[in-house]
């Protein structure tokens, strides 16, 4: 089923970042692409959200060092550490996996076929990057978190782009 906004009777993007925990790499996605969306205008045309494969951490606000690095970039990170649930898979359009090991639990987890499909790595949408996943900055320090939103920033980008040229 689609959903449109009344504005303009474009569908609504439905975007779910997904990493282990929930308190680092996808809140931190999802603050990244929000502030794009906001920036553009087009807080309308998309819903975004974040969850992880993990259960441990539900309830609990990103990791306080995930929002010292975001905060000094003007991202607001508030969002509750969640797991992903079924109901994710029928909600979304696009799920996106931070690595590798969360692409494949996101598999494993997926109802569906065709919910499958749904699945991408966020390491699809870099550009000018010799990464090939979103690094866990939990144990790196505060170069990792800054490294993390690095690639964020570039994938979340084109992301935006293909999403907002229809592609």
């Amino acid at each position: 089923m689609k959903i449109y906004n009344n504005m303009s009777m474009s569908k609504i993007h439905k975007i779910l970042f997904v990493c282990l925990g929930n308190i680092c790499r996808s809140p931190a996605a999802q603050g990244v692409f929000q502030s794009i969306v906001d920036r553009n205008g087009r807080a309308d045309d998309f819903m975004v959200d974040s969850a992880g494969t993990y259960s441990g951490h539900r309830g609990q606000l990103p990791d306080r060092r995930m929002r010292s690095a975001a905060s000094h970039r003007g991202y607001d990170l508030t969002h509750r550490a969640r797991p992903v649930s079924v109901t994710d898979f029928l909600e979304f359009d696009l799920i996106i996996a931070m690595d590798d090991s969360n692409f494949t639990d996101l598999m494993h987890l997926s109802p569906s076929v065709e919910s499958s499909r749904k699945i991408k790595r966020m390491a699809d949408y870099f550009t000018g990057q010799s990464m090939t996943y979103v690094p866990d900055p939990y144990y790196m320090g505060h170069e990792g978190f800054e490294l993390v939103l690095d690639l964020l920033e570039n994938a979340c980008g084109n992301l935006y782009d293909s999403l907002a040229a229809g592609k």
